[in-house]
């Protein structure tokens, strides 16, 4: 089977990188965790596989296309043991290299590259590095500080376990098809967080709900959630009265925007507001 036989698949977000340059650039990316085995997600034609070969290191690869992976059996067959068919969002990583953390990398189907990063946060403990090609609108994103227009949910997600970097941008004319937009490389390498010290359920409740109205200060955004905590006290303290928030609300931070609060304010925000309810909650 031929590497032009395996047709770019839209419904999977396929595009085949086919600039050797760039894909040997993303594979030095995995070096800043070094002797660490690989995981590969969506290798495609192997573009950037057989560089990843090269690094000699445990490389296991996950695909979904039926034409992709019948071209990497035949490509590449000393994958053949460590080639995995199948959808990654439904992978159970844990049972990869022995439960042994591992790198996370790739180029990312541009439709799935968001649930590709909440699942590496799912598993933080055993992805300490995280590199690959997104999106350049979606790698801005993620690699923004607060401030930025760009900065969003998973840009505190990920910036509370992982150091972000935004590597190198790739044009568009580099892929087979092009795609409308252009492409950048990023890596997430994790910090030395262990805990956030706060209740972190809360804390991706609060920082969902914001965001989800951005351009609110924090006193209006918040107030979805403060009335589901409202009904959570209730349901547990049939007898008492939730806590009035008008002096919660009065507090500076809650003239604030979202986009405004870097992860220790959304850890402050979380305590304060689990205080607040005095564990009634």
């Amino acid at each position: 089977m031929k590497r032009y036989d395996v047709k770019p698949k839209k419904n999977l977000g396929q595009h085949f990188l086919n600039d050797p340059m760039i894909a040997s650039r993303i594979a030095d990316t995995v070096d800043a965790c070094p002797d660490l085995p690989i995981l590969e997600v969506g290798p495609g034609t192997g573009a950037l596989t057989q560089h990843l070969l090269n690094k000699h290191r445990e490389l296991h690869v996950i695909e979904l296309d039926r034409e992709s992976i019948a071209f990497l059996k035949e490509a590449f067959p000393m994958l053949r043991k460590t080639l995995i068919e199948g959808d990654f969002l439904h992978i159970d990583l844990k049972s990869l290299f022995n439960g042994k953390p591992f790198v996370l990398t790739g180029n990312y189907p541009y439709n799935i590259s968001s649930q590709i990063f909440f699942k590496m946060l799912d598993h933080k403990d055993i992805i300490p590095c995280c590199t690959g090609m997104i999106q350049k609108e979606v790698a801005e994103r993620l690699c923004s500080p607060p401030g930025n227009k760009n900065y969003g949910i998973l840009s505190v997600f990920i910036r509370a376990w992982y150091h972000t970097e935004y590597l190198f941008t790739v044009d568009e004319t580099v892929f087979t098809p092009p795609p409308r937009v252009k492409s950048a490389v990023v890596r997430f390498t994790r910090n030395e967080v262990t805990d956030l010290g706060c209740d972190e359920q809360l804390f991706k409740r609060i920082v969902k709900t914001t965001f989800n109205q951005r351009r609110k200060m924090m006193r209006g955004s918040i107030k979805p959630l403060l009335s589901q905590l409202d009904n959570q006290f209730h349901q547990a303290n049939p007898l008492s009265t939730p806590p009035d928030h008008s002096l919660l609300l009065a507090t500076e931070i809650f003239t604030k925007r979202p986009e405004q609060l870097d992860v220790a304010d959304f850890i402050l925000l979380t305590n304060t507001i689990k205080k607040h309810y005095d564990n009634g909650i």
